[in-house]
């Protein structure tokens, strides 16, 4: 896996909208330690800042928390199950990014294990090398570090597959941040409409740092620009995002 020459490549595949049908671009790379450098510049150059200049300062922001990001990048490579020679896949979206390995949890972790920080290195070797070569600086520290940022609802973990899903903070087609930067959580409460269609406010509201009101303002400016659309009634319908807008 670290030789310049190998049968498998990581791929990172970018696509047009909110689903995989229009794919725009899709890399695969050789040797892993070069793979993951390739990929951590790509997410770089995807995970763009944008800024909104007031009278007082300069308010900039990126689609994602960069160093969770790269933790999680990390963390997909040195845990990641390679005996069926099935890598990590890197998807970027028009309102997300989602890293998936694979192998699930390490046997004998549990969901707490997997969230405690501790260190279970499946992949020891690697581990090691990845740490010579600067990728990895402390061990266990890298699901502290998206904690900070991120609650556990990022990651869906099955028994065979690890994703996590990171929520862009604002919308790709925003050009500037709005009011108390409300119009930068619009990818996010997107992303939380498509995953759960039949969510409320008040849910949204735990999920995020906004109050009830402020999810009903974005909700509101989101069905005004339809792109997304309520089915049903407002007591027992489901929210359906209009992909053609995307």
């Amino acid at each position: 896996m670290l030789v310049d020459e190998n049968g498998v490549s990581i791929k990172v595949a970018k696509y047009a909208g909110i689903t995989k049908v229009d794919l725009v671009e899709n890399y695969g790379y050789c040797s892993l330690n070069k793979a993951t450098n390739y990929v951590l510049e790509k997410m770089k150059i995807e995970n763009v800042t944008k800024a909104r200049v007031t009278n007082i300062k300069r308010i900039e922001k990126n689609f994602v928390e960069p160093v969770p990001l790269r933790e999680a990048l990390i963390n997909s490579i040195v845990h990641n199950d390679f005996s069926r020679e099935i890598l990590p896949v890197f998807e970027i979206f028009n309102n997300r990014i989602e890293i998936t390995s694979y192998g699930g949890l390490i046997p004998g972790q549990s969901i707490e294990d997997f969230f405690s920080c501790s260190s279970m290195p499946r992949n020891r070797e690697l581990m090691r090398v990845f740490k010579d070569l600067g990728l990895v600086e402390q061990l266990g520290a890298g699901m502290s570090r998206i904690l900070q940022s991120y609650d556990r609802s990022i990651f869906e973990i099955s028994g065979h597959f690890i994703k996590v899903v990171f929520p862009f903070l604002l919308s790709v087609n925003d050009e500037n941040i709005a009011n108390g930067d409300i119009c930068s959580y619009t990818g996010k409460i997107i992303f939380l409409l498509e995953k759960e269609p039949y969510i409320t406010a008040k849910k949204m509201s735990e999920q995020t740092d906004l109050s009830t009101r402020k999810i009903s303002h974005i909700i509101r400016e989101l069905r005004e620009s339809e792109m997304i659309i309520r089915v049903g009634s407002s007591r027992k319908g489901y929210w359906e995002i209009n992909k053609s807008k995307f």
